[in-house]
């Protein structure tokens, strides 16, 4: 995916679960929001670094998005996400893109899936908009 269309203003602060990656602006739906960043690393060394900040592309391709320049790192887990995670299949590339119309001020957030869920937030308990209300 070589999309050279305008990505869209944001910024990063307090959220619910910690920091949080917030539109600055009004996104469209559809719209690319941000690509996720980092070294591209095989699958056996992300098992040997460990981290909450990697993700597989492929079955042999993880990127540990690590680093604080990866600002797609700040994409909060949400039970109904208001984004999605897209794989471009031609350069094995992450992208952000916006599921829904997200207004400016709005969290951007996406599913970080199954597996993640089960590993990593299961034992803390998820901490999205949606689950913080059900237990309320």
């Amino acid at each position: 995916m070589t999309d050279e269309t305008y990505r869209p203003k944001v910024q990063v602060k307090r959220s619910s679960a910690g920091l949080g990656l917030f539109a600055a602006e009004d996104i469209k739906k559809e719209q690319l929001i941000i690509e996720y960043t980092g070294d591209r690393i095989t699958q056996d060394e992300a098992n040997q670094r460990g981290g909450r900040y990697l993700f597989s592309v492929t079955k042999d391709l993880v990127i540990d998005g690590k680093g604080r320049e990866n600002t797609a790192r700040y994409i909060n887990h949400a039970c109904k996400p208001n984004a999605e995670a897209e794989h471009d299949d031609e350069e094995d590339r992450i992208y952000i893109r916006a599921r829904k119309n997200i207004k400016a001020g709005e969290e951007i957030t996406y599913d970080y899936g199954k597996e993640y869920m089960r590993e990593i937030i299961g034992p803390e308990g998820c901490r999205c908009a949606t689950c913080q209300t059900k237990t309320k």
